[in-house]
């Protein structure tokens, strides 16, 4: 009898363990962040391209930057086009500078940093995969007062050489002197409330700034980073709010996985182009996927994606890095690496 008893427990135990798997469920979905440069018009052939590596990447999500919208023309509409005709349903909104695809329709689209002289800006959308809602941001942020490069004996105005500036109290004064922090402040009282509502909240861009998790003590005398270690305002900022670095979740190590996504080797243009501070090492980490932490929310890849090379003192190097680059296609439209994450949803 007893014999009988403990079967039976064992058989409801295993009956309630399949029960309750065969009620859970698990998706997955992609987001891409792709400065395209100009809207791809710096590379001859790099509309298209745009268009070949977002079809190529299966985002989801796509967030960009450098929609400028030019000659009257609508950018999102262009691309969402451009995709419908290479078989890909996207949808899409009017954005100055940032844009936004999702693969499912929209809900709702708001304005959170407005472009006001060239200084950046940043967008959202609302929509639903499945029963689940998403917050998507996506930004641009200033690209003025860029104090990574005074670190390294240029001008984060000018890019004229000057003294590099090691002291940290004046890096952070630079920086600060940009609105790259307003932007993300106003991004945290709009995502709190996305957090609130039970969506998943995402925000992809181009920082134009770096992150402290790359700038740390192992990495302080790499990179021309000139001894010093920088708690960088955005990534500080994003991080105190419990917001996560898809990269550095993925991969922690900045020295063997230092994530450079600009500038890249893009080889179809003049080198000329490429260079910034010819004299100094300034690639860098400045394209981010951050997301919030979501019960059965799990990051499960992230990849870098384009040309296996970076300008390192004016000049095109090979990657020598651990990083997972994904080479592009055919031509690279941009002088940015995308970044492309992938997460699962359990619910």
């Amino acid at each position: 009898m007893r014999k009988d008893n403990l079967r039976a427990t064992f058989l409801l135990l295993l009956m309630l363990v399949f029960g309750l798997s065969s009620c859970q469920k698990t998706e997955t979905f992609k987001v891409l962040q792709f400065n395209i440069w100009q809207e791809g018009t710096v590379v001859k052939g790099g509309f298209a391209a745009l268009a070949d590596e977002i079809v190529r990447s299966d985002a989801d999500f796509v967030t960009l930057s450098e929609v400028r919208n030019y000659h009257n023309t609508r950018f999102c509409d262009r691309i969402v086009e451009a995709l419908k005709e290479r078989g890909q349903t996207y949808y899409s909104f009017y954005t100055e500078d940032s844009g936004l695809l999702s693969r499912y329709p929209i809900s709702d689209s708001t304005t959170i940093y407005p472009l006001n002289d060239d200084r950046g800006s940043m967008y959202r959308l609302v929509t639903k995969k499945g029963e689940q809602e998403f917050a998507v941001y996506t930004t641009h942020l200033d690209y003025r007062n860029c104090a990574y490069y005074d670190v390294r004996g240029y001008n984060g105005n000018t890019w004229e050489k000057e003294e590099a500036v090691t002291d940290i109290d004046s890096i952070l004064f630079l920086n600060r002197a940009s609105v790259r922090d307003d932007a993300i402040a106003k991004f945290l009282v709009e995502a709190k409330k996305d957090r609130e509502a039970g969506r998943i909240v995402i925000l992809g861009g181009d920082f134009n700034e770096p992150s402290h998790l790359d700038w740390t003590e192992a990495t302080k005398d790499m990179f021309d980073h000139h001894g010093v270690v920088v708690p960088w305002d955005c990534s500080m900022m994003l991080a105190k709010a419990g917001f996560k670095d898809s990269y550095r979740e993925m991969y922690p190590d900045p020295v063997r996985y230092p994530g450079f996504t600009c500038p890249a080797a893009c080889p179809d243009v003049d080198l000329k182009r490429l260079v910034w501070s010819p004299e100094a090492d300034d690639r860098d980490r400045i394209d981010f996927i951050m997301y919030a932490p979501f019960e059965g929310l799990s990051l499960t890849n992230v990849s870098i994606i384009g040309p296996k090379g970076d300008i390192l003192r004016g000049e095109r190097v090979t990657e020598e890095t651990s990083d997972p680059i994904i080479e592009p296609l055919a031509i690279w439209p941009t002088d940015h690496k995308a970044v492309l994450a992938t997460f699962t949803l359990t619910k």
